[in-house]
């Protein structure tokens, strides 16, 4: 299917910890949803995770236990969040990271996380080598978008969304413009991809 018809979701997710098998929970969560660069819905809250935070998770993001004292719980939040989902290609930095999360939470409320395609930007970069180091603030740093706010979920997304688009643009150059075309980008070294393409002069 072509990228431009394809609606895309970066989304980010704030933790109580660094995996869901050592007990994390979700702590904030951010969805952008957009088509061919244009912005077609926003969702962000923060969650209560039923669970206390420690002094070393909280100086990563900033959120503390008194912020998500009164916040949603992500069962809550769930029906919003799969309606928001509902038909897109996910889009996250280091996606198995969030979708490990993401995939707890929803079997902790008794359902499957949906089987969504899925971009990782941080397989993008690493294919690309073209970054000094492929954290997000890094990134978004050597290509002069504004990394205020990072580790706060909204702002993660909006600078993995910036990023993804840049891909996007970059890929296009080379004849890439479908999900599958995309998928093989992902899979492989772009440098042999783009010359192969340029051998077949796609």
């Amino acid at each position: 299917m072509e990228l431009t018809e394809l609606k895309f979701a970066c989304l980010d997710t704030e933790t109580t910890g660094l995996s869901p098998a050592g007990g994390g929970k979700v702590c904030e969560i951010a969805v952008s949803v957009s088509q061919n660069g244009q912005s077609v819905e926003e969702f962000t809250t923060l969650l209560n995770p039923g669970i206390p935070m420690s002094p070393e998770v909280i100086a990563i993001h900033g959120i503390t236990n008194e912020m998500v004292k009164e916040a949603p719980t992500f069962e809550q939040i769930l029906p919003r969040l799969t309606a928001i989902l509902d038909g897109c290609v996910l889009v996250a930095h280091n996606a198995d990271f969030d979708l490990s999360f993401l995939q707890a939470e929803y079997e902790q409320c008794g359902l499957h996380f949906p089987p969504y395609p899925v971009v990782d930007t941080l397989r993008l970069a690493r294919k690309s080598g073209r970054f000094e180091r492929n954290r997000l603030g890094v990134i978004a740093q050597q290509l002069g978008i504004d990394c205020a706010g990072w580790h706060r979920a909204m702002a993660d997304t909006k600078m993995t969304e910036k990023i993804f688009y840049y891909f996007m643009a970059d890929l296009a150059r080379h004849g890439v413009h479908t999900l599958e075309q995309l998928n093989e980008f992902q899979r492989k070294r772009w440098t042999e991809l783009i010359g192969c393409r340029k051998e077949m002069n796609v």
